[in-house]
């Protein structure tokens, strides 16, 4: 039987998302006969992870769903038998860096992929704890449906079920890697409050998310669309495409990924930095494997958490560190696509060197210009005011940390990148954790 996981990372209270991911496991084990293991990796606080418990204590039961749920020492426990296994001298490392102590989006996402091939799974399918589902005549409309109806299925076939498609002839026999939709509702960065303010100072500082080289006809649709998802339309009907995904047409509380993907390559690790977990979206795109973009799209929402002022400090420190990553993961991303098939091998499946090249290089490079990023950053928080203001000291206070660490950021990645394929061969070799 065909085994997937179903997963929710989250840090905060999201009982609701949890119910609602545990009804889509049913439906997609009753309509597809798979095996769903839901795995919610749960870093939230004590009070808020007692609640989980009781919430997934008393789910419904259904036939064909496993429900996991791993506090931060169950799962440090795992990843370390991994990590003795794959690397034992780079042990503590390994496990610094997937299960820091801190914010990390594209960690949490590892320890899913590596959770899931310790489970048997074939694929991952990944939710947010701040999102939920739209409903339409009746019924939900859960992402899963298209996912498991086209995730590894040849394009060919796929190409035969969907509504439209536009992919190269030579890529109809391999199999689909990834299939995602977007979101409606809130930005998916949490910008909406700089918009309302100034809407000239939020233009300034979504043209810090783009490439400083991005070609200057494109950059004024580029930030006009930029963390907008899938707008405001809500569903009616299905509409899917079968493509080279676009990575700005998906969004990763919406996503699934073949283990042909993710056993190949991981997330970045970057602690602090917004966008990180975008990385496979890329890596996919530039070796132009087949994706299905769907219509089914999440229902994005700021939970209260985020609007006290230690949560909108910490959230600046993170869209700042992205700003800064943009120039080294631009360059990254034009050397994937400048391969594009020699990032595949001669089965088809992609070489985890040849997308660690490249980061290796951008880890060597000091990039001393990236200075003046900060510096605009700083001259539009102080222009907004008020707590923005706050935020510019506070980025300020840590500028030269924040410099350093763009560049150990991508160190660590290139550290993890040649540790991979020795981790999930060791999560696989493992036997499945305890269900529940």
């Amino acid at each position: 039987m065909r085994r997937i996981c179903l997963t929710l990372p989250t840090d905060r209270a999201c009982a609701p998302a949890i119910t609602g991911l545990a009804r889509e496991a049913a439906h997609g084990a009753r309509t597809f006969g798979v095996e769903v293991h839901v795995l919610v990796l749960d870093s939230a606080p004590a009070d808020a992870r007692a609640e989980h418990r009781v919430v997934i204590e008393n789910l419904t039961p259904a036939p064909g769903v496993v429900v996991h749920h791993l506090d931060e020492r169950a799962q440090r426990a795992l990843l370390r038998d991994i990590v003795a296994t794959a690397a034992p001298a780079d042990a503590d490392r390994l496990l610094h860096l997937l299960l820091p102590a801190g914010v990390s989006y594209g960690a949490c996402t590892n320890r899913a992929f590596l959770i899931a091939e310790s489970l048997g799974c074939d694929s991952v399918h990944r939710r947010d704890s701040d999102s939920s589902y739209q409903e339409h005549a009746g019924a939900t409309v859960f992402p899963l449906h298209q996912e498991l109806a086209f995730l590894d299925a040849t394009a060919s076939d796929a190409g035969a079920r969907v509504s439209a498609r536009r992919l190269r002839p030579d890529s109809r026999d391999r199999q689909v890697a990834l299939v995602g939709g977007s979101f409606i509702g809130a930005m998916s960065v949490d910008l909406d409050g700089v918009r309302q303010r100034d809407p000239a100072a939020y233009e300034r500082l979504l043209a810090l998310t783009v490439p400083d080289d991005y070609p200057a006809l494109w950059r004024p649709t580029l930030v006009a669309d930029s963390f907008r998802g899938g707008g405001t339309t809500e569903f009616t009907e299905d509409r899917t495409i079968l493509t080279r995904v676009p990575p700005t047409r998906v969004d990763m509380c919406n996503i699934a990924l073949s283990r042909a993907v993710y056993t190949r390559v991981p997330l970045p690790p970057a602690r602090d930095t917004v966008g990180s977990d975008y990385f496979l979206l890329h890596v996919v795109h530039a070796a132009a494997l087949p994706g299905v973009l769907h219509n089914r799209h999440i229902v994005n929402h700021h939970t209260p958490d985020r609007r006290t002022d230690e949560a909108f400090l910490a959230y600046q420190v993170r869209l700042a560190k992205y700003v800064l990553a943009v120039p080294r993961l631009h360059g990254i991303h034009t050397a994937l696509g400048a391969a594009g098939p020699e990032l595949l091998d001669d089965d088809g499946r992609i070489r985890t060197a040849a997308v660690a090249d490249p980061v290796r290089l951008s880890a060597a490079d000091p990039r001393p210009g990236d200075a003046h990023r900060l510096d605009a950053l700083d001259a539009v928080l102080r222009d907004l005011g008020g707590r923005w203001a706050a935020a510019a000291d506070l980025l300020n206070a840590r500028r030269d940390e924040l410099l350093a660490e763009a560049r150990t950021d991508m160190a660590d990645f290139a550290f993890l990148l040649g540790a991979w394929p020795a981790l999930t061969a060791s999560a696989r070799a493992r036997q499945a954790v305890s269900t529940r």
